[in-house]
């Protein structure tokens, strides 16, 4: 018998790739179990399932930043008790980083893949479920979307859960409304804006020179790099990356106020009495929205 769940949670998370950077995404989760009929004549009570992979995937893959730890490129180093340096070596466009080591994902492969991650989180759950279920099948999927996307990293300093971590992200759509109809030209250019983003806070800037990182930065400077630090709840959380791949907002970025700024953004560009909606999403299916 086999019992399936699909749309099971979302994992939104950044993974590190020596081309593109750091990348922000949304992968939707399904599951299929097998296995005999328990005492309730079921395979796993639905409630159950969803709980119990859910919280796994919670504690372990969703809202951290993933790194393949067999690129030679990677370098990670304890430093104290819960806390080490990641770096990324990618010539001038390098990333370093000082995190809590829950901030991290450490996937054992060379290259971020839907594939690779599919098979983390498959080592993850075989061995959490209960005795009676015999197989286990993971689906990792893209929403479909027929507009304009964006992968965009950030970290919410002042938020209580995961998201306080500083390199997790989303890959998200975008909507831009003028009078009513959808604009696919001025959505395609925020796409193009923030195609590898990461988004922070003006408040959360850093002289890199100040922040705790490994040799590898040695040759980083606040002329290459935007430096960012800052303590939350699960600890200190310090950044440096290449300010070509940076976007610095005068705000917090969380999805409210992503949607209020590229209101800000769009709404010059446009004749004084046109209406603008902007709908801006955080991963898959919530978001915001503005209008001005």
């Amino acid at each position: 018998m086999k019992l399936f769940v699909k749309d099971l949670t979302v994992i939104d998370a950044s993974y590190l790739c020596a081309t593109r950077g750091m990348v922000g995404e949304s992968w939707i989760l399904d599951v299929v179990m097998s296995g005999e009929l328990n005492e309730m004549s079921m395979v796993l009570d639905f409630s159950r399932v969803k709980k119990q992979i859910k919280h796994l995937v919670d504690e372990y893959v969703d809202h951290r930043l993933l790194v393949p730890m067999r690129d030679p490129a990677v370098h990670l180093a304890t430093t104290k008790d819960g806390y080490s340096t990641l770096d990324i070596l990618r010539g001038e466009k390098g990333i370093h980083l000082h995190c809590p080591d829950e901030a991290y994902c450490l996937v054992d492969t060379d290259a971020i893949t839907v594939e690779t991650v599919t098979e983390h989180v498959y080592q993850v759950l075989k061995g959490e479920l209960p005795a009676n279920v015999q197989g286990l099948e993971i689906t990792l999927r893209h929403e479909n979307l027929d507009g304009a996307f964006y992968h965009y990293t950030h970290g919410l300093k002042k938020h209580d859960g995961n998201c306080q971590r500083i390199a997790h992200g989303h890959r998200s759509p975008i909507e831009l409304l003028v009078n009513g109809k959808r604009d696919a030209e001025r959505e395609q250019q925020w796409a193009q804006r923030w195609q590898d983003i990461y988004l922070g806070s003006a408040e959360d800037q850093a002289n890199v020179n100040d922040l705790t990182l490994s040799q590898h930065a040695q040759s980083v400077s606040d002329e290459t790099h935007y430096g960012f630090r800052y303590t939350a709840p699960q600890g200190e959380f310090e950044l440096a990356i290449a300010r070509t791949e940076t976007e610095i907002l005068d705000t917090d970025t969380t999805v409210e106020l992503l949607a209020g700024y590229i209101a800000q953004q769009v709404k010059p560009t446009l004749k004084g009495d046109d209406i603008l909606d902007v709908v801006a999403y955080e991963g898959v299916g919530k978001g915001a929205m503005a209008s001005l």
